[in-house]
């Protein structure tokens, strides 16, 4: 279990290196981009992201089964197709594939068998229930909060120590809502109706788990995830690092938090032998500990009951996955009908069984070619960064020098891990999918108990290859690339070579910017939570950001709910960062293999531009799109393409941008930070 959102993970990949000049056909137009995605009516320089995607958000209709569109999806329901491919075939060939194969057969037809799961009904959910019922007192129920499976106002895991990130601690930190936080706070009809839904769903819940008196009990549900919503940090406030870096020994936790029984969780989770835990949001947990010792323990047996069903609702019959879908879903999200049942059950072999999928998916689907491009692409960026930051007109010499330090050591993963695990120690039934699902959850625990006290794994991943989508690790200084984010539109060996530094190369960019954002610059080269930075290069840092901060915060994409600043700040740094980092990474690469050629009637710099809008290419429903803005520290779509292109000097010569044009930023307003 990860508590820490450490500065970095990227929500959709962009991707694409090439080092030649097209020799075949690109998949997307004649040179890596798709003209007819264009709305030629719209000024470059009054909105961008509308100039290179309106025609394709035109006669774009988002699916009924998504709270999303775009190359992003796109390629997730490709890589769906493909390991769909893969399971039937094991399930067809378990000799060819040997275990691996009946296990993934058999959680997947666990899943498929609708009847079985409808035959059984709640006699699976019976033991877990009555586990929570049996808990006639706070220590029952607070070693049910330190359990697997069981909802918990105090997550329980272990990180890389911040101070020594060669080794694992504990670490605790705020949970136990059912929607967002802000989702009980907010004033608004359209707050009021996400409430009352909820409250609802709750109390259907407990109905269809056959509790008794789920009227009123939904009603003490929903008023204790009120109270803890009330004295839980915010989203922004729960990515700064240096608020949640409160490491304790036992008796400061007892010390600062005394209404939780720290030593019972501790040893029910068998994180006990850590010496010192990090304590993350930290007076949340205070204050909860009071709503604890406050609570009757009824109400909490309650609440484990309630969220349990829920948490587990898509491994039950049909009427609780129907209601867990018509609340989170259709309710919060806007999504109208439930995906296919292959595909989410593909999604769940890939969350139980993810590695051993994504070893054959690698094989059939990722061309070491790719690896060899993707690495050159990689370097470049480096250099380019390298250059930038020994220009740097704010930085100090002293800072400029560890800053250098630290991007040298940066570990870029291509593709798939070097060693896969192991998932033989998984028990698996076709005809208990409920316990499937547990015993999962169950592997994953034991499988970081059995690291804990070991010097931390570097080649660990935090993503299957099959999974669209690249990150940055602060406490290893590595970025990482899965195989599935490595084609079209993003990387295409065959596309021209301003595509590609636009599109993977603006991603790379970004994920080497997390090592240096608000809260990745804290990192040191080895992945150390330290300070490397002077007093008047933190000032001149902390100027620029609040710039790029002020910018977002006045955007407003649905009325009444704006991006804000302080939430998006680390991935809008990446993503401004990267996009100059990449531009300079395509001026090293002209320089060694001549000046781009004219195109299409569009210049190298222009293909740059529009292929990285073009990988921004998505639209999601306003309630999905809603609820991202108030818990996603990412900022949507086309706010990453004009929020990012207005700053960049070169969109400006590229596209003859003026001042009257709505993007137009006066140079001295521009924000330029690596």
């Amino acid at each position: 279990m990860k508590l820490l959102v450490l500065a970095g993970a990227a929500s959709i990949g962009l991707a694409a290196s090439a080092t030649a000049a097209v020799t075949t056909k690109p998949v997307y137009g004649t040179w890596g981009f798709n003209l007819t995605s264009m709305d030629a009516s719209v000024k470059p320089g009054d909105d961008f992201w509308t100039y290179v995607n309106g025609g394709w958000d035109r006669r774009t209709q988002i699916a009924s089964d998504r709270a999303s569109a775009g190359y992003g999806v796109k390629l997730t329901e490709e890589a769906e197709v493909n390991v769909r491919s893969i399971l039937d075939e094991m399930a067809r060939n378990t000799k060819k594939f040997g275990a691996s194969a009946k296990q993934l057969g058999d959680f997947y037809a666990s899943w498929m068998d609708e009847a079985g799961i409808e035959a059984r009904g709640t006699a699976p959910l019976k033991p877990y229930l009555a586990r929570i019922a049996a808990a006639n007192d706070k220590s029952a129920v607070q070693e049910l909060f330190a359990s697997v499976g069981y909802a918990s106002p105090v997550g329980i895991g272990i990180i890389p120590d911040l101070a020594d990130p060669t080794r694992y601690t504990a670490a605790v930190g705020q949970g136990g809502l059912g929607m967002p936080r802000d989702y009980y706070l907010l004033e608004g009809a359209k707050y009021d109706n996400f409430r009352k839904a909820y409250r609802a769903y709750i109390q259907h819940m407990l109905e269809l788990g056959g509790i008794e008196d789920p009227a009123a009990k939904a009603d003490t549900i929903f008023a204790l995830e009120t109270a803890m919503a009330k004295v839980q940090w915010s989203p922004a406030e729960s990515r700064d690092i240096a608020k949640l870096n409160d490491p304790q020994t036992l008796a400061g936790l007892e010390a600062k938090a005394p209404d939780w029984d720290w030593a019972l969780m501790l040893t029910t989770a068998k994180l006990d032998a850590s010496p010192k835990v990090l304590m993350t949001n930290n007076t949340a947990l205070t204050a909860m500990g009071k709503i604890f010792s406050q609570t009757a323990v009824q109400a909490w047996k309650d609440y484990l009951a309630f969220h349990f069903i829920s948490d587990h609702a898509n491994v039950l019959p049909k009427a609780f996955d129907d209601a867990n879908f018509d609340f989170f879903s259709k309710t919060l999200s806007g999504v109208q009908v439930k995906r296919d049942r292959w595909k989410r059950g593909v999604q769940l072999v890939n969350g139980a069984l993810g590695e051993s999928v994504g070893q054959v998916y690698v094989d059939r689907y990722f061309p070491p070619a790719a690896e060899k491009q993707m690495a050159e692409l990689i370097e470049n960026l480096r250099g380019s960064y390298q250059e930038r930051i020994g220009k740097s007109p704010w930085m100090d010499e002293a800072t400029r020098k560890a800053a250098l330090v630290k991007l040298a050591a940066f570990e870029p993963r291509i593709g798939h891990p070097v060693k896969y695990i192991d998932y033989s120690s998984l028990t698996v039934d076709r005809n208990d999918l409920l316990g499937n699902a547990i015993r999962s959850e169950v592997f994953q625990q034991e499988l970081e108990l059995r690291r804990f006290p070991k010097p931390v794994d570097r080649t660990l991943w935090g993503m299957t290859p099959q999974t669209v989508n690249a990150y940055y690790n602060p406490l290893a200084n590595q970025i990482t690339f899965p195989a599935a984010i490595l084609q079209p539109p993003y990387f295409d060996p065959k596309a021209d070579p301003a595509v590609n530094y636009g599109a993977i190369g603006a991603i790379i960019g970004h994920e080497m910017g997390h090592g240096f954002d608000d809260q990745g610059s804290q990192f040191g080269p080895t992945g150390k939570f330290e300070n490397w930075w002077t007093a008047e290069a933190k000032t001149a840092f902390a100027k620029r950001t609040a710039s790029l901060g002020a910018q977002y915060d006045s955007y407003e994409p649905i009325p009444g709910t704006r991006i804000k600043g302080a939430l998006t700040m680390g991935e809008n740094i990446g993503d401004l960062g990267g996009v100059e980092a990449a531009y300079g990474a395509f001026q090293r690469f002209q320089a060694k293999h001549g000046k781009a050629r004219v195109i299409g009637g569009m210049t190298g710099d222009q293909r740059f531009f529009l292929a990285y809008a073009q990988a921004w290419q998505s639209k999601a429903r306003e309630d999905a799109q809603r609820q991202q803005l108030l818990t996603d520290p990412h900022s949507p779509a086309k706010y990453r393409v004009n929020g990012i292109v207005r700053n960049v000097d070169a969109w400006y010569k590229a596209f003859n941008v003026q001042p009257g044009d709505k993007l137009y930023l006066p140079p001295q307003q521009r924000v330029h930070i690596w």
